[in-house]
């Protein structure tokens, strides 16, 4: 068992540096429990095991069912009770809302299992700036339309740093060491960026904006989707392996694609769309110590009763008279119901589509990739010794296939003695069901290893100082948006309804981002209310601002 499980980290990390010393029990941290979300449950729905519950369990009646309540399903809800329309319901298959936001707690400290923070939102974006104004993140307005963020809500310093050449210096680029042709590479690559910045199409949009449908349709533009974004720094003579590295974090950290398979129009689009006008930084970060978690919360507060947990719907089908039945069934205690709506909102990840929505045709979501991560939250009884710059709230290892981990004590203003360490690690370098059986595989003790290992790169003695180390695995954790997918037809015409089925994921638009679903969640509640001609003013009215 050791000597596969010293094989299985080296081939997962590309390393045998720092591994854990046979990788023994004993070794390993005291306590652990191995997470997933509900893949018996996915697996039935998947295999249509529960269609022997078509008929069964009480009948029940909402005006619109939403299925699937992570942060676009939340997202439906909020915009329909802020329209005054209060008669649906939302089911979710976990015990929990908020899929791959969701957060955890342990005593007085939170932690996020996935998504962790959000860019300040430009003027433009007007329906994510309604949330945070409600959830008092954002307290004011500009005279130039800009939103104020409270100063608490936004990442305290210092936020970031990154361990090389055997310690931690300050930023994500890895200067210590760097040559100066390196340093010269990373200044042309900022001033491009910042060139891009400034673009706009022939339709006066911005050449990458969030949302995605935000940004500009110029074929130009939309031309980069159909090469990677590792194509494109050959292209333009970028050779440094520094900026390669750090081009590459960054598809990995958004996307969990190394830089050979994402778009090149995505990875522009990481950079770019941050910035608000050239020659400015990227907007500052929100976040919270559980991270989007903050998020779910005050979404599945404002839903109220509304959200009902533990339920797998495995059936929804329209009725040539009208209206549509929502089957499912209870994972706690196989209870059966069905529901009658009049519409129903599709909030769950596209490649499951197929297998609830009668008559959904497999074509629409057969190109839709998906990527697998491992998150670990490591509990310490207090920090570390290290070298060089102090512990940020983002903590990154040159060279590692890891993305780091986050402080999440960091928003706390504790910046001594206990705290959680949420490290984050997307299988990039496999195909995505290579990965996900690879993960699935794999058990506590091999992925507690492999977290162990990877934080041992910076901090040698950080074994002794764990308490518990829980993992959870994500084997569908965001859509890819591999290079010909992002501005195909196919992800373009996914979002369009179907009869009285809407769709809202942030699948739909190709890149795994809050901001994305929050989007979609607002876009199908509105479709919603205009089918049913609900009164409303829309949130998504497009204004871009100035030049």
């Amino acid at each position: 068992m050791a000597c596969s499980r010293r094989a299985w980290i080296a081939a997962t990390l590309g390393t045998t540096a720092g591994l854990v010393p046979g990788c023994a029990p004993r070794d390993l941290p005291p306590a652990g429990t191995l997470l997933s979300p509900n893949v018996v449950a996915g697996h039935w729905i998947r295999d249509g095991r529960l269609d022997a519950t078509r008929s069964g369990g009480r009948a029940r009646r909402a005006a619109v069912v939403i299925v699937g309540g992570g942060i676009a399903g939340l997202s439906t809800a909020w915009r329909l009770r802020r329209a005054g329309f209060d008669d649906f319901i939302l089911l979710e298959l976990e015990s929990q809302p908020g899929g791959t936001s969701r957060a955890g707690r342990q005593g007085r400290q939170a932690y996020p299992w996935g998504a962790h923070y959000v860019p300040v939102p430009m003027q433009e974006n007007a329906a994510l700036i309604h949330l945070l104004e409600e959830m008092q993140v954002v307290v004011g307005r500009r005279a130039d339309g800009q939103p104020v963020v409270a100063e608490t809500q936004l990442c305290r310093d210092p936020q970031e740093r990154v361990f090389v050449e055997g310690r931690w210096q300050e930023g994500l680029y890895p200067a210590l060491g760097a040559a100066d042709q390196d340093l010269a590479e990373l200044e042309r690559f900022r001033q491009h960026m910042d060139s891009w910045a400034g673009r706009h199409g022939e339709d006066g949009r911005r050449a990458f904006a969030i949302p995605l449908a935000h940004s500009s349709r110029d074929p130009r533009f939309l031309a980069l989707d159909r090469m990677t974004m590792g194509d494109w720094l050959r292209k333009h003579a970028y050779r440094s392996p520094r900026l390669r590295w750090l081009v590459d974090y960054a598809c990995r950290d958004d996307y969990g694609l190394s830089v050979e398979d994402t778009s090149a129009w995505a990875g522009l689009f990481y950079f770019v769309s941050r910035i608000r006008l050239p020659g400015q930084p990227s907007q500052a970060v929100i976040t919270w110590p559980e991270g989007n978690g903050r998020i779910v919360q005050h979404l599945t507060d404002r839903a109220g009763p509304a959200v009902h947990t533990g339920w797998a719907v495995h059936g929804i089908t329209q009725s040539r008279s009208g209206g549509a039945e929502v089957r499912a069934l209870h994972t706690t205690d196989r209870t059966a119901a069905h529901w009658q709506a009049e519409q129903v909102v599709y909030a769950g990840p596209q490649f499951a589509a197929p297998h609830v929505i009668d008559g959904f045709d497999r074509q629409r979501s057969a190109d839709f990739r998906y990527g697998s991560w491992i998150v670990s939250n490591v509990h310490l009884r207090k920090r570390p010794p290290e070298p060089g710059f102090p512990m940020c709230w983002d903590n990154v290892i040159y060279g590692s296939r890891s993305l780091g981990y986050v402080n999440a004590a960091h928003q706390t203003g504790r910046d001594h003695g206990s705290t959680v360490l949420s490290w984050y690690y997307p299988l990039a370098s496999l195909p995505g069901p290579v990965a996900r059986r690879r993960m699935l595989a794999a058990d506590w003790q091999d992925l507690a290893a492999l977290t162990v290992t990877d934080l041992q790169l910076p901090h040698p003695n950080i074994a002794g100082q764990i308490e518990r180390l829980d993992v959870m695995r994500w084997g569908h954790a965001m859509v890819q948006p591999r290079a010909g997918f992002v501005w195909s037809r196919q992800r373009r015409a996914a979002a369009q309804a179907l009869g009285r089925v809407h769709f809202a994921n942030t699948d739909l638009s190709g890149v795994a981002l809050m901001e994305e679903a929050f989007y979609h969640g607002i876009r199908a509640a509105e479709e919603v209310l205009a089918a049913r001609g609900h009164p409303f003013e829309s949130m998504l009215t497009f204004v871009p601002h100035d030049c």
